[in-house]
């Protein structure tokens, strides 16, 4: 027996982990610094890390109650219907939602290239296929219409990344706008704004009272720190906001999830001390930086190194670990996540090394 043919799909490649890469080279964890997954430099939220404790003893209960509580404060902090929230065992877990609400076999979705990889990997989940749209370094990564409609032909969903991972970049609302005007009425377009805190354009949320069209997704992996717990939402339109209740796993979020981001949804210092930080962090990077970076919106700088391999490689011997961006097609560029101030300068001061020998 085997599983049904796979040749079309593919593995998603994570960034590597301190203690990965310690065993690998039989060193102290200690001695390392990950900037390679975007993750909070901060940290997890203090309020959300309490509780987590104050739970530990309930867990055996399942997450009916503490599930409806935070979907009723997201609907509250985006003015929307309860059932316009769609929890999710992380952004991809809503994703999935979606692919299951709105795909039929041999339907096809169009993403950017480069990319998220799971855009494409859940809709071959959900027996679809998958087109591209160019994001392309020859106009610095800029993000606009024009680059999805060179090569859209109808395809059931549409997917913009604002900010835009790995590039930084981001669509305008009124890019969105335009997008989801002239493509065809059964198109959804999904704005994926997992990197939202970290930019000051409005959301596309603004676009659902008026557009049965656009979706938008939201984590609470990036600006709250809870990368671990897996929690993410999508926010739809309420005309079809009930296929929620068809589509979705039993307890979507588990308990410790959904407290944990309950709590850390009222915890707007962390967030402002996270997004002062980045905003610091990446303007040193651009600064500092001998190579040339793009403008990024989100909590990381994409710089072009030469040989990505080779230089994630030796900073890697130094102690540091960056996104070697080869995995989105990108070979001679590298993704590095904004760090603490001393992560950041470090990473600044060993990568210049590097490309100065």
């Amino acid at each position: 027996m085997q599983p049904r043919d796979l040749a079309a799909h593919e593995e998603y490649v994570a960034g590597r982990g301190i203690e990965e890469v310690a065993r690998e080279l039989g060193r102290d964890p200690g001695e390392f610094v990950k900037l390679a997954s975007n993750e909070n430099p901060l940290g997890p939220s203090p309020a959300g890390v309490a509780a987590i404790r104050d739970i530990a003893d309930e867990i055996h209960h399942y997450p009916k109650a503490v599930h409806a509580d935070l979907v009723a404060a997201l609907a509250n902090r985006w003015d929307v219907a309860d059932e316009q929230i769609w929890l999710a065992n992380g952004g991809d877990g809503a994703l999935d939602y979606l692919g299951r609400a709105m795909l039929d076999p041999g339907d096809a979705v169009l993403v950017p290239d480069p990319g998220f990889a799971y855009y494409g990997m859940s809709a071959r989940f959900h027996h679809g296929t998958v087109n591209t749209y160019p994001v392309t370094e020859a106009d610095g990564f800029a993000l606009s219409p024009a680059n999805v409609f060179e090569t859209y032909d109808g395809e059931r969903i549409v997917y913009l990344t604002s900010p835009h991972n790995p590039t930084g970049s981001r669509f305008s609302l009124e890019d969105v706008t335009t997008i989801a005007e002239g493509t065809d009425e059964e198109t959804l377009v999904v704005v994926d704004e997992a990197y939202g805190e970290f930019t000051e354009a409005p959301s596309a949320v603004e676009l659902l009272d008026d557009r049965d069209d656009v979706a938008v997704l939201r984590t609470f992996s990036k600006a709250y720190g809870l990368a671990g717990l897996r929690l993410g939402y999508a926010i739809v339109p309420g005309a079809w906001a009930d296929a929620y209740a068809k589509v979705n796993t039993p307890f979507a979020a588990s308990a410790v999830a959904c407290t944990a981001g309950l709590a850390a949804l009222g915890d707007d210092e962390h967030v402002e001390k996270t997004t002062d930080l980045v905003r610091w962090s990446r303007e040193y990077m651009r600064e500092r930086l001998e190579a040339s970076t793009y403008e990024s919106h989100g909590n990381f700088v994409l710089a072009e190194v030469g040989d990505a391999s080779d230089v994630t490689e030796t900073l890697k011997q130094r102690g540091i670990i960056v996104r070697d961006c080869s995995s989105f097609g990108l070979p001679e560029h590298v993704r590095i996540t904004c760090g603490t101030k001393r992560e950041t300068k470090r990473v600044v001061s060993a990568l210049n090394e590097v490309l100065a020998e």
